[in-house]
């Protein structure tokens, strides 16, 4: 409220107050004037708020005059104190006024000459000490008010609300650290343009140390454990008081617990007293260990999906051995990896043997059925449409069937597929395969029936392994049409095959889908026997490897090379099938799949019995989409070859730019290539579509 309109409130106050106290019946004075006889007043007349106030005789305060100038009022920020000159100071004044003179200034020094004014701010801090942890700035970050509107315009009022808070804030984050003596004040500055700079001052004095540490209760754990529990605790008297390392303690002691055979071993909220004259903390957390146990039986309430039996093949603990809580986790993990549950809760369970513990496993089964459709388009393998039934536990347990059609421009066939995962030994899949196919690609035609079985050991988006293998059997009757002679001429010929596929694969790279690290070395053999106008043997074989180095945290390099080899046969008496392509998306990008060696009369692909790839890529992630975008500049080259011996003469090459967006369940991958030297024939430009890197 204005000085004008104050006094003019409080001069109408006063009238009332007099006419209250005088009233009807009270003698007039001779100093004040008469009043108008009642019928002589015009109460109709309006209010004029300009008229001068009436004089009140001994009303002790002049009425201001209202239309002279103000002085305005002394901020109240400033200290108005004051110190007479000709006083004489006592020793060791001089020297407190000049501290006090060198301590910052105080809360709210600046003031905007408009408080409601929009403006910005920034903010900074002062005082801090330099081995505050990062943890100290990701909190404020999140949880400071001034954080959380930053960039939006406020009031001065509204700055100085916030800066109030986050004061307050600093001073709960700095006790987290074992400052429980710290003092925060705010000031704000000005460097003259529309913008106040908020700066937080800390004065955060001495951290606390802990005395007295007593982990109550644990002398319950059978021996050497508490010695043992102790140890992993791992705070010692004299150690910071620090919130942050007492909580992962209380967690590595939890740990240890669950992982020694106390499977309801509890720890109770710790409890920390400070002494503020010794600047010392006493550390008391409660401990309840339970008893030691080993594991018992698998419990399961029955159901379709498989029994106890199965559940205990899966897991990686037999009864008799020490319960630790990370293979109940690995088991948990493993059963969702079935992908035939929804959800799934596995925990230790009093059993009847008084030293063991059963392990109850509920689940909820999860939709046993899909019906799948793809559509897609390839250079080079123009159209492709395919569809799918599936029950995934049609034979129990964990036995997949499948039926597959697939339409398109250059394949058309349909497939019945068995799978049984976990079979006879975690991890274990048992695969059978029967096909029948037509293909028509530029490099053969081919109407085959095979019959495949193998047993692998094969990583999975949740259990990536070091090592890895397969070993199977596939037996294929093929009825193929290739080029004969030097002429135009093609030729129709069956085939009987029966080969012994196998692979192993080592994977030191540190991700399935999306590696940044490490490396990856695998080898594939299969000895072929083949009946066509007498029998002969040859052997198929590729060694594939890989490797990445990140250079930074957004760019990774990526290398790879290939090399195969087929030995025993002639390129024309080897079906156009079986024989080594080079092209494509998985190849060499830019060509088309399987355009890439030699070619016969129709300057179409016959393929080769050795073949020699190399690749690089950048991987480069940007900032859009939340970083979830990335590019990939790569190069490749690559070339086959009608010898067993693979050489570097007559190399393709291949560049271009791919996009990957990465997400939740891995990358997907866009890349468009063109060839440097192409072949007559070969197109300019080749795109690729897939789930996952190229390699």
């Amino acid at each position: 409220m204005g000085l004008t309109a104050y006094c003019r409130c409080l001069g109408m106050l006063v009238i009332l107050l007099m006419g209250s106290l005088i009233g009807p019946g009270h003698a007039q004075t001779a100093d004040m004037p008469a009043a108008s006889e009642p019928d002589e007043q015009d109460f109709d007349a309006p209010l004029d708020p300009d008229q001068p106030l009436t004089e009140f005789p001994d009303f002790g305060v002049e009425w201001p005059d209202l239309d002279e100038v103000t002085q305005p009022l002394a901020d109240e920020s400033e200290d108005t104190t004051a110190v007479d000159d000709e006083a004489e100071a006592a020793p060791g004044d001089q020297d407190i006024a000049e501290e006090q003179l060198a301590e910052p200034a105080p809360l709210n020094e600046y003031r905007p000459t408009d408080a409601l004014a929009e403006t910005a701010y920034g903010i900074s801090f002062e005082g801090l000490p330099e081995k505050i942890g990062e943890a100290f700035d990701t909190r404020f970050d999140i949880l400071s008010v001034l954080e959380q509107y930053r960039g939006d315009e406020a009031n001065f009022a509204q700055i100085r609300r916030r800066a109030q808070s986050d004061a307050e804030l600093v001073e709960q984050l700095l006790r987290i650290e074992g400052y429980y003596d710290a003092v925060v004040q705010t000031r704000f500055e000005s460097d003259g343009a529309e913008r106040i700079d908020v700066v937080i001052r800390v004065q955060a004095g001495p951290q606390y140390k802990l005395d007295a540490i007593v982990l109550s209760g644990l002398e319950a754990a059978v021996d050497p454990d508490p010695v043992d529990f102790r140890e992993t605790f791992g705070l010692q008297p004299g150690d910071v008081v620090n919130s942050d390392r007492i909580v992962e303690a209380i967690g590595r002691i939890d740990v240890a617990m669950a992982e020694n055979g106390y499977p309801f071993a509890k720890t109770g909220e710790p409890e920390l007293e400070i002494d503020h004259a010794e600047r010392l903390g006493d550390l008391e957390v409660p401990v309840t260990p339970g008893g030691r146990y080993n594991f018992g039986s698998v419990v399961l309430a029955p159901t379709e999906l498989f029994d106890a039996d199965h559940v205990q093949m899966i897991a990686r603990f037999n009864p008799g051995d020490l319960y630790q809580a990370s293979d109940l986790e690995d088991l948990r993990r493993a059963l969702i990896a079935t992908g035939l549950v929804s959800t799934v809760n596995v925990d230790p369970v009093v059993a009847d043997d008084p030293e063991a513990v059963d392990v109850a496993v509920k689940l909820t089964p999860a939709p046993l059925r899909t019906v799948a459709g793809e559509l897609g388009y390839g250079t080079g393998e123009g159209a492709r449409a395919e569809v799918s039934w599936e029950h995934r536990n049609l034979f129990p347990p964990e036995g997949l069937f499948r039926a597959t059609a697939v339409l398109g421009t250059q394949e058309q066939s349909g497939s019945l597929s068995f799978r049984r995962n976990n079979y006879r030994r975690r991890d274990n899949i048992l695969n059978g395969r029967t096909a029948l196919s037509v293909v028509d690609r530029p490099a053969f035609k081919a109407q085959t029936f095979s019959v495949a079985a193998n047993i692998e050991r094969q990583s999975n988006l949740i259990y990536q392994k070091r090592w890895s293998w397969s070993l199977g059997v596939e037996l294929l009757a093929s009825r193929e049409e290739d080029v004969t002679g030097p002429t135009d001429a093609t030729g129709r010929d069956t085939f009987f095959i029966g080969s012994l596929p196998g692979l192993v694969t080592y994977d030191a790279s540190d991700d399935l889908l999306d590696p940044t690290r490490g490396f990856r070395l695998t080898a594939r053999i299969a000895p072929e026997a083949s009946l066509q106008d007498g029998s002969f043997f040859y052997v198929r074989s590729q060694f594939d490897g890989s490797a990445y180095f990140p250079v930074s945290d957004k760019i990774v390099l990526a290398g790879r090379t290939r090399l195969g080899t087929i030995a025993g046969a002639g390129n024309n008496r080897i079906a156009p099938s079986r024989r080594l392509y080079a092209g494509g998306g998985g190849s060499v990008r830019g060509y088309g799949y399987q355009s890439i060696g030699p070619r016969d009369a129709n300057n179409d692909p016959v393929g080769g019995r050795s073949l020699v790839e190399f690749s690089l890529e950048a991987r480069v992630r940007t900032g859009f989409f939340g970083g979830n975008l990335g590019i990939v500049p790569f190069i490749d080259a690559g070339n086959v070859y009608t010898s067993s011996t693979p050489d570097i003469s007559g190399m393709r090459y291949g560049a271009g730019l791919g996009v990957r967006y990465y997400s939740d369940f891995g990358p997907i991958r866009i890349d468009v290539g063109t060839p440097i030297n192409p072949q007559p024939g070969d197109s300019r430009v080749a795109v690729y579509v897939s789930l996952g890197q190229a390699f």
